[in-house]
């Protein structure tokens, strides 16, 4: 039997994004050379939020670009035929700066891996750092997030689906599975 289970409502979400936005600026003592990169899909309107955020907190515009690592996967022939380019929209010089990648789930560290390659195949930023709104475990690479909104350990068979208003209508966290009653 199939099961889905909240983890996250809108109000959690706003909460933990509001977290992340204070801790991304503690971090980094202040906001100044601070730019925010989203990863297709869902990690770009998250960075948007947090962008927000930062920018109420700091009276500092953070800029926020869009990262699409599909070209960049190690796992690019099993999903090569399939693949959907989006494109990547960084309208402004990462050099020298602290690049915040920001996914929404952490799992293997592949797709963090592949975002790193292809930032700096942009430029040199000073620092490169991970924001996931999710770690759900199960790292296959020694990959970690600097910033982590929520850990929510789940099975390999289990799957973690963060839902933004621009994609999905609402915002919250799911956990989909199927029971061991089957």
């Amino acid at each position: 039997m199939q099961y889905k289970t909240t983890l996250m409502d809108e109000t959690a979400m706003e909460r933990t994004l509001r977290r992340l936005s204070h801790e991304i600026a503690e971090k980094n003592h202040g906001v100044e050379d601070v730019c925010l990169v989203g990863i297709l899909r869902r990690g770009v309107p998250l960075a948007r939020r947090l962008a927000e955020m930062i920018c109420r907190n700091e009276n500092v515009n953070v800029p926020v670009g869009m990262l699409d690592i599909t070209l960049y996967r190690d796992d690019i022939s099993e999903t090569a035929d399939h693949a959907v380019l989006n494109g990547t929209e960084i309208p402004f010089s990462i050099e020298g700066k602290v690049v915040v990648l920001v996914d929404d789930v952490l799992f293997t560290g592949r797709t963090v891996r592949a975002a790193m390659q292809a930032v700096i195949g942009l430029g040199t930023p000073s620092a490169v750092q991970m924001c996931a709104f999710v770690d759900r475990g199960h790292r296959e690479l020694p990959i970690c997030a600097n910033y982590i909104g929520k850990n929510f350990p789940t099975a390999r068979s289990e799957m973690i689906r963060v839902c933004v208003p621009e994609y999905d209508g609402c915002m919250k966290v799911d956990l989909y599975g199927v029971s061991a009653d089957e």
